[in-house]
């Protein structure tokens, strides 16, 4: 596994030019993909000229966003499906394979189980064009109890939930964006990551919660950065994906008003700081 950054995590919004000098210079390994931007340069000037700059910047490329309207009207979708091909070709070329998106834990509209059905055949068309270029598709689930206390029917938001999920779209190369807040938020425990197997996960958050916030009380975007304050046993964590050997992105997701009013800079500073005092305090030095 490696360090990654996501710019739009940590308040930066910056061209992704720009954001390749940002990681290399606070010292990730890795930055997510601008999957979109990237398919229209390699077209342009060719996958190898794409490749290049990331080799010259000393970058990984980590993981993009699911580009296709999943929960929208289906022509919408359909239209979605019809673009993922050529994305997914240049992740594939890119040695990019973790594709990612999230889950509501509830619906309004759908009972439990029409709900069930209706993202079985959602993503299941998705996951199959991903199959055919070697990328996975990572479904991350949402924790606090303050999303779905107050909708009419609630979805999944446990690991074990979407993990049943990836199991009946049954492409089988579906797994969770495991993000340690949602990991919390829901209940979840570090006996619960010792049923994860490393085909269980696709790409992993890292952050912290408020102390002295009650665990059902936490806001879902106010969080901290990864060992600001020990709630979040990140240390347990990333031991469990060393264990698996997971190798994807390891990417901070803080959502934190402090990180994001900071310059771009020291933003990106501060967070990779923040990674690497966890990253230690777990051994993987």
């Amino acid at each position: 596994m490696f360090k990654n950054l996501s710019p739009g995590a940590i308040g930066i919004g910056v061209p992704w030019t720009e954001a390749l000098v940002l990681a290399r210079e606070s010292g990730f390994e890795g930055l997510d993909v601008n999957i979109g931007a990237m398919a229209d340069l390699a077209e342009e000037k060719g996958l190898e000229y794409v490749r290049d700059l990331w080799a010259s910047a000393g970058l990984r490329p980590g993981g993009w966003g699911l580009p296709v309207p999943w929960n929208g009207p289906e022509e919408d979708f359909q239209a979605g499906l019809q673009r993922l091909p050529r994305l997914a070709a240049v992740g594939q070329a890119l040695n990019s394979p973790w594709v990612t998106t999230w889950v509501l834990p509830f619906s309004n509209d759908r009972p439990f189980e029409e709900n069930f059905d209706f993202h079985v055949r959602r993503f299941r068309p998705c996951a199959e064009i991903l199959k055919d270029h070697g990328c996975r598709l990572g479904l991350e689930f949402i924790g606090p109890k303050t999303v779905r206390a107050h909708a009419k029917y609630e979805f999944i938001y446990t690991m074990d939930g979407m993990l049943e999920l990836c199991a009946a779209i049954g492409t089988g190369n579906l797994g969770l964006l495991l993000d340690g807040w949602h990991w919390y938020t829901s209940g979840g425990t570090v006996e619960d990551l010792q049923r994860l197997t490393r085909e269980d996960v696709v790409y992993v958050h890292l952050n912290d919660a408020p102390a002295g916030v009650p665990r059902d009380e936490q806001i879902d975007n106010v969080r901290c950065l990864p060992g600001e304050t020990g709630v979040i046993d990140n240390v347990s964590l990333l031991r469990r994906l060393q264990e698996i050997g997971y190798e994807g992105p390891v990417t901070p997701e803080p959502f934190s008003q402090r990180v994001n009013a900071l310059p771009p800079a020291e933003a990106a500073r501060v967070t990779a700081e923040a990674l690497n005092r966890v990253w230690a305090a777990a051994g993987l030095d």
